[in-house]
């Protein structure tokens, strides 16, 4: 994820040890009886209480699974020590520095899954990165954690690069002290959403013709150019855009209507929730007509969130967004494992839209991990050997497909979900519509 909270199926209350149906150890520090000469540990950092609570918990699940299913590796015994990192609505990230720096110094610790949120990564990367310590993340989206710049001259429409510097983010190699790359994540990033959004308004809303909304942040200025230089590029055009002021209350109605006098036939908005980006849905609803099947189109800003479709009201139903992740749900090579995780936990909760991320996370680590003990004769590996040899993966078959990780971390398999909401209930699960997949050439 980036910098916004895990949305609306992910919300809910959960312990920070989580009661399973498995006999591994739930709680950080927990006694398997091994002899920790012949132990080795993956670390999990993961929100498992607060607001992404029920998120945190069944991305633990998916580690939880794969382990219970593989206890032990050539001769070791596999653990899981999983710490509690709470989302905070003030991007405070000690604890989840806390938590690196406690996994750190238990030397049978090879690598941690995690964390979940961009700006947390910011804050764990360097730290990890002195001590040779692999990050395999199931979710943060952030091109800066892994890449500069932000932007690619050829995703903005003025053909100019947007660094991360320029959007008061730490450049990717300012994170990584020794030089060497230690940070791996399993979602695509950021900036393929706007053209995901592009395609997808293209090539099956057959849209010709849209208006451009952001909420001025950098996050959503980055989406929302992106989405215009890719629509341009399929041969569409962007009738209007305008740049909103996050602090002020949105009202877009002038907007909307120069934008239906240009003939437009969507909208896009680059922004979140969290300040009220879908109320923009409504607005339209009076402009363009109730009975007008005009969308809104998104990111992940707004995607699968029960605010965007409060604010929306009545009219949600003709929201798409984007996600930059696999639905493992609908990818034949994932519904065997998702089957047997469901006949191992019986509560729909315990299943989410980042278990079969985790299980695959833990999966290229236990990889890894296997070359390592191999080189190292059966021994203990080195930490900073798991690093290299996770560099080194290529084809790696998982339950979400064939991928890799290229020069900076980043997974070949560029795929990303496009969701609607069910309809007006802010507690209804959004719909997964379709996939766009960037993994044989980028959108640019």
């Amino acid at each position: 994820m980036g910098n916004h909270p895990v949305r609306s199926v992910l919300r809910g209350p959960a312990a920070a040890c989580i009661t399973l149906l498995l006999a591994l150890p739930a709680c950080s520090g927990g006694d398997t009886g091994a002899s920790s000469a012949r132990t080795i540990t993956i670390g999990a950092d993961l929100p498992l209480t607060g607001g992404e609570g029920r998120a945190g918990a069944s991305t633990l699940n998916g580690v939880r699974f794969f382990v219970h299913g593989h206890p032990t590796l050539d001769g070791f015994n596999i653990t899981v020590d999983a710490r509690d990192d709470p989302f905070s609505p003030t991007r405070d990230t000690s604890r989840g520095v806390q938590n690196l720096q406690t996994l750190i110094a238990e030397p049978e610790v090879m690598a941690v899954i995690g964390p979940f949120d961009s700006n947390v990564a910011r804050a764990q990367i360097p730290i990890a990165n002195r001590a040779h310590l692999a990050m395999v993340s199931p979710g943060t989206s952030s091109r800066c954690l892994t890449k500069e710049p932000l932007l690619p001259a050829a995703l903005n429409p003025a053909r100019t690069e947007i660094t991360c510097s320029a959007a008061s983010l730490p450049s990717p190699a300012s994170l990584r002290p020794t030089g060497v790359n230690n940070f791996f994540r399993l979602s695509t990033t950021d900036e393929l959403q706007g053209p995901a959004a592009a395609d997808y308004a293209s090539k099956q809303l057959h849209l010709l013709r849209v208006a451009v909304i952001t909420d001025g942040e950098a996050y959503g200025q980055g989406l929302g150019d992106s989405f215009s230089a890719r629509f341009i590029r399929l041969g569409g055009t962007v009738v209007a855009h305008e740049d909103l002021d996050p602090s002020k209350a949105i009202d877009v109605s002038a907007f909307l209507q120069a934008a239906k006098k240009g003939g437009t036939a969507g909208v896009y908005f680059g922004g979140t929730s969290s300040n009220h980006a879908c109320a923009i849905r409504s607005q339209m609803a009076s402009v363009f007509g109730q009975d007008s099947a005009v969308p809104l189109l998104g990111g992940d800003g707004i995607a699968l969130d029960p605010t965007c479709v409060g604010d929306a009201g009545a009219t949600a139903a003709d929201i798409f967004a984007t996600v930059p992740a696999a639905d493992a749900e609908h990818i034949d090579s994932a519904r065997s494992i998702i089957a047997a995780f469901k006949t191992q936990y019986g509560r729909p909760e315990d299943f989410g839209p980042y278990t079969i991320a985790a299980y695959d996370a833990t999966a290229v680590v236990y990889d890894a991990l296997d070359r390592a003990i191999k080189a190292s004769a059966g021994n203990m590996p080195a930490r900073d050997s798991v690093v290299a040899v996770l560099a080194a993966t290529t084809a790696f078959s998982g339950a979400t497909g064939v991928f890799g990780f290229d020069s900076a971390g980043d997974t070949t398999l560029r795929l990303l979900s496009i969701y609607r909401p069910s309809g007006p209930d802010p507690e209804a699960a959004w719909t997964w519509v379709s996939v766009v997949d960037y993994s044989a050439a980028l959108p640019y």
